[in-house]
C-alpha cells in the first residue's frame, strides 16, 4: 500500500512539472512573437502643416523584411517630445503602394517633435504588435 501511494505521489508530481513547463514554454512563445517586429518611419522630418503625409515600414526583426497586409488598428499623434502629451492630431489612412510600408495623413499644426504610436495585427501572431516613432515637423 505504502509502495503504491508513493507511486501515484510520484506520478502526480511529474505531471504537474510537465504541465508546469509547457505553460511556460507556451508563454514565452507567445510573449516573443510581438517583440520579433518593428515599425521604423520611412522618414523622421516631416512637413508642418495640414496634409502631412508620414510613411511607416513595419519590419520583421528575425528576417529583415517589410511586413506586408497588417492590420494597423491603433493609431495616436501627440507632441510629447516636447512636453505638450495632450496636444493630439487626428491620423488618417493614406494609400501606400510598396509592400510592408504604411501611409497616414495628419495635420501638424506646430513645428517640433511628434510621438506618433501604433498598434497593428500581423497575420499568424496572437499578439498585437505596438510601437512608437518620433518625427520632426518642419515649416
Amino acid at each position: 500500500m505504502r509502495s503504491e501511494i508513493m507511486n501515484k505521489t510520484s506520478f502526480s508530481t511529474s505531471a504537474m512539472l510537465l504541465a508546469g513547463v509547457l505553460i511556460v514554454g507556451s508563454a514565452t512563445v507567445t510573449l516573443a512573437a510581438s517583440q520579433d517586429y518593428e515599425f521604423q518611419p520611412v522618414s523622421t522630418d516631416v512637413k508642418q502643416g495640414q496634409g502631412s503625409l508620414v510613411s511607416v515600414r513595419l519590419i520583421d526583426k528575425r528576417t529583415g523584411k517589410p511586413v506586408p497586409d497588417a492590420v494597423i488598428f491603433t493609431t495616436r499623434m501627440d507632441m510629447a517630445p516636447e512636453g505638450m502629451e495632450m496636444m493630439t492630431t487626428p491620423v488618417e489612412v493614406a494609400t501606400s503602394t510598396e509592400p510592408g510600408v504604411y501611409a497616414f495623413k495628419t495635420n501638424f499644426a506646430m513645428a517640433g517633435g511628434w510621438r506618433f504610436k501604433l498598434a497593428a495585427k500581423v497575420q499568424g501572431e496572437p499578439d498585437t504588435v505596438q510601437g512608437e516613432l518620433v518625427l520632426k515637423a518642419a515649416p
